[in-house]
């Protein structure tokens, strides 16, 4: 199946159901990693997702979903990611958070599932793409992480906006265009971070450009930060693609990370 047609709205009722049916115990192979949920608050979408190796952790990987802050779009954008973390030693914590209610309601369960995490560990990375990269490297500035992978992130809310990302996502998520005040949910505009972060980015992304990386990372290095641009072959949804290089390349990053 293609990603843009994965992406889209007929797909996914289709993928959702798929995967639940992947997720549940009685289908669960014997050995396989089990999943379990945990939720974080009343909502339904308050909830995440714990899948851990059958062997020794490295750390936790932190995996939240994009899809422009639109309640559409949920964290089975996420879970495709999680078979081949694990099977390199990581332990996932991929949690969902309430979309289309405001910036508010998004910012607060964000924060609220990385701190219900119910796995101590030395290396705790932040995984997110597109409007996700926007989510974990705002709220790396919480505490509760360790380094950031912002895959294909949203990471300048004001250029995003200026160049109608998402169809207006930005003012759709903000409830306004973005300005003065909200510096401090718009990660280019809230370093330094203080963390190890890294930029993952497709060159041919027509869905959020390059150039949000590009900005992002050289306003980081100005500001002290350990940035890393890494530009890979691809679109924007290369970089979630668990058989592409660029994910590949991401597990090699990982590999590398310690406490």
């Amino acid at each position: 199946m293609r990603r843009r047609t994965l992406l889209s709205l007929p797909a996914l009722g289709g993928l959702a159901a798929a995967l639940a049916a992947c997720g549940r115990e009685e289908d669960r192979p014997v050995g396989a990693p089990r999943t379990t949920r945990h939720a974080y608050g009343d909502d339904p979408a308050q909830y995440a997702e714990l899948t851990r190796p059958e062997r020794d952790e490295r750390g936790v990987a932190v995996l939240v979903h994009g899809g422009f802050w639109k309640p559409q779009y949920g964290i089975e954008y996420a879970q495709p990611l999680v078979p081949s973390l694990v099977a390199a030693g990581w332990a996932t914590w991929a949690i969902e958070y309430r979309r289309g209610t405001g910036a508010a309601d998004t910012l607060a369960d964000v924060r609220a599932a990385i701190d219900a995490l119910p796995v101590a560990a030395d290396v705790v990375v932040g995984i997110g793409h597109s409007a996700g990269g926007h989510l974990v490297t705002w709220a790396a500035h919480g505490g509760g992480l360790t380094h950031v992978v912002s895959q294909a992130g949203v990471l300048d809310l004001r250029a995003a906006y200026d160049d109608g990302l998402g169809g207006g996502a930005v003012e759709l998520f903000l409830g306004h265009p973005p300005g003065r005040a909200d510096a401090a949910v718009d990660p280019v505009r809230m370093l330094p971070l203080g963390l190890p972060l890294w930029c993952v980015h497709g060159r041919a992304d027509d869905v959020v450009p390059p150039s949000q990386s590009q900005t992002y990372v050289q306003a980081a290095r100005a500001a002290g930060d350990p940035a890393e641009l890494v530009e890979v072959d691809g679109d924007h949804f290369a970089v979630v693609d668990p058989g592409s290089d660029a994910w590949a390349r991401q597990l090699r990053i990982l590999d590398g990370l310690s406490g």
